[in-house]
């Protein structure tokens, strides 16, 4: 991939980039900003779509970096002539942290016991736990080996499921089998148009009475109404990271529903984000200026 020495980085100040002569930086959006010589682009991380659109008024665009794994809301407004890439790896660490966290709160009742100090109730009782249950990680990718690490030392039975089978790893035709034995579910798949949905009436269905789905993935990856009808029956719970609609609305069921802890999409924005963000774009950007092929590409003339 050719440079034009001229082509410039626009990327937003907090990654804190090494000062270059050819790098813009931005805060909160690249309104403002001269498009005309960027050749690299770095979309704020979680902003709007405006974001994505920026990208189509920039007509030497070569390679537009994500902040995020995810990268389907990006494709729509990719030009022609770039090449996507995402930052699978960077928030290996702290989804998988959250993930854990998720099942330990909604297993052990930390929820519960937050909403009754307020009142200074007591809650006793005995609460399941992490220990000797077994795990489906639908997801064999960064993330889902993340968690699996970090779920081994709990005593667990941990399951990873791929897209298709291979050594240690079940394929996805193997649900059926495996889903009604599980304690604890985890999604960490990406959304497309094999995952879209894939949580359906069906699946929960298979799943055992009392088990937990936890999702960390993306929330179009579940059948938001189907959850609802399943959790509020009391037949599984949910430990929700990621919903659909995003962000739920105020007067969402999921809120209410019995047996659902929700967080607001906050897997990946931990102190650990920025300095592994930063690392990738620098790596990416001297792979740019070099002339050598861009790692992680999802998107575009090289993908």
């Amino acid at each position: 991939m050719p440079v034009d020495p001229g082509r410039k980085v626009l990327a937003p100040r907090e990654l804190g980039l090494a000062a270059r002569p050819n790098l813009l930086t931005f805060d909160a959006g690249p309104e403002g900003q001269s498009f005309a010589d960027v050749g690299f682009y770095v979309p704020t991380y979680m902003g709007p779509l405006s974001v994505f659109e920026a990208a189509q008024r920039m007509p030497r665009l070569q390679v537009m970096q994500l902040l995020t794994a995810g990268y389907e809301s990006a494709v729509p407004y990719l030009p022609a002539s770039a090449v996507l890439c995402n930052a699978a790896g960077v928030h290996d660490a702290s989804t998988s942290e959250l993930a854990v966290g998720l099942i330990l709160a909604s297993l052990r009742g930390i929820d519960d016991f937050a909403r009754a100090m307020p009142q200074g109730e007591w809650l006793r009782g005995r609460r399941p736990a992490l220990a000797d249950s077994r795990v489906v990680i639908i997801g064999a990718g960064g993330v889902g080996e993340s968690i699996r690490r970090r779920l081994v030392p709990f005593e667990v039975d941990v399951v990873v499921v791929g897209r298709t089978s291979r050594e240690g790893v079940h394929g996805r035709d193997e649900l059926d089998s495996l889903l009604p034995g599980a304690d604890i579910v985890i999604l960490a798949v990406p959304l497309g148009p094999d995952t879209t949905g894939m949580v359906d009436d069906v699946f929960l269905r298979r799943m055992k009475a009392g088990a937990l789905l936890v999702n960390v993935a993306r929330g179009g990856v579940v059948d938001t109404d189907a959850l609802v009808a399943h959790c509020a029956h009391g037949r599984i719970r949910a430990a929700l990271d990621v919903t659909d609609p995003e962000p739920l609305p105020q007067d969402h069921l999921l809120w209410t529903t019995p047996g659902v802890l929700v967080s607001p999409h906050v897997g990946g924005n931990s102190s650990a984000f920025l300095p592994r963000a930063r690392r990738l774009v620098e790596r990416q950007v001297q792979r740019w200026l070099a002339g050598q092929p861009m790692g992680h590409v999802v998107a575009g003339p090289a993908s």
